[in-house]
């Protein structure tokens, strides 16, 4: 009996454009691959549109809130679907920036040395030497991020504006000069490690989903001893967080001349995007995985208790 598939998308995050294109990608591999697929552009509704839809399995691929934040894994939970990526715990714990860097510090996975701030503690004055870097606790895609330099007097007066919607704590931490780099968990085995260079400051919204925003680097430009010290650590984050199936660690490594050779981890993405430049496509295509055999695999890892 070919298996109904629920690809869960879009929803009403800062996000929402990048996990509809992520979500239609997997769609049309997951068709390809011989699954029956009902695309779903989550809403609120979400808990009575799948009870109705009675899916086999639910292939999560929602970037922010409420995909990502461990919400809708509860209740999928509830609902008795199985589900892919992390669970509900493991997802919470590494949308939380501040709390995801203490389990990850704790588990001997250097993290720049920084804090959790109000925004109107980061808006009132520099919470940190310059330079530094300010970004939500719960926001992905770099959006909501600052780079203060030591050019910056003041810090960054957006955040006061009574539109902002990226929620009331930021995490500021010491600026890492040097390389963007990252690396993915599939299962138990880290895959190899990218190097990015964007077209602007950082790798940016912009610069991660514009065509021509970023290039990647595969492998990357560093030393063998540095390459696999990003995969023991990707590895070592994805468990210390408690991810399942597919993760991504971002990295920043100060390859300065008369820099620190310092590698820093970033955060741990468990919905990582899987649009037509996205980097765990990339590295599995690295490793001979086609995009369709990649959405086979996290489909069939899917389960409950994640």
């Amino acid at each position: 009996m070919t298996k109904h598939v629920a690809v869960l998308m879009g929803g009403w995050s800062a996000e929402r454009e990048v996990s509809l294109r992520s979500g239609k990608a997997c769609a049309d591999a997951l068709e390809g691959e011989g699954y029956r697929v009902t695309r779903v552009d989550v809403q609120r509704n979400i808990a009575q549109v799948l009870s109705e839809l009675k899916p086999d399995v639910a292939f999560n691929v929602l970037h922010g809130v409420p995909g990502e934040d461990g919400t809708i894994q509860g209740v999928l939970e509830v609902l008795g679907i199985p589900y892919t990526h992390s669970g509900v715990l493991s997802s919470a714990l590494a949308m939380d920036k501040g709390q995801a860097r203490i389990v990850m510090a704790n588990a001997g996975v250097p993290v720049a040395e920084g804090k959790v701030v109000t925004r109107a503690e980061a808006a009132k004055e520099h919470v940190l030497p310059r330079p530094y870097v300010l970004k939500p606790v719960a926001e992905g895609s770099s959006v909501g991020v600052f780079i203060v330099t030591k050019d910056h007097a003041h810090p960054p007066q957006e955040l006061t504006r009574p539109d902002w919607k990226h929620g009331e704590f930021m995490l500021a931490e010491r600026y890492i000069p040097g390389m963007e780099l990252t690396c993915a968990v599939m299962g138990d085995e880290a895959l190899d490690v990218i190097e990015i260079e964007a077209a602007t400051q950082f790798y940016d919204y912009e610069a991660k989903y514009a065509p021509g925003g970023s290039r990647h680097i595969l492998p990357a430009r560093i030393k063998p001893n540095i390459y696999q010290k990003a995969q023991i650590l990707a590895l070592e984050a994805h468990r210390a967080l408690g991810c399942r199936g597919i993760s991504r660690a971002d990295f920043r490594f100060d390859n300065r001349e008369d820099g620190s050779g310092e590698l820093f981890c970033l955060e741990v993405n468990t919905q990582p995007g899987m649009t037509e430049t996205s980097l765990v496509p990339e590295l599995a295509a690295y490793r001979g995985m086609s995009f369709g055999g990649l959405v086979r695999w996290i489909l069939e890892d899917a389960s409950l208790n994640r």
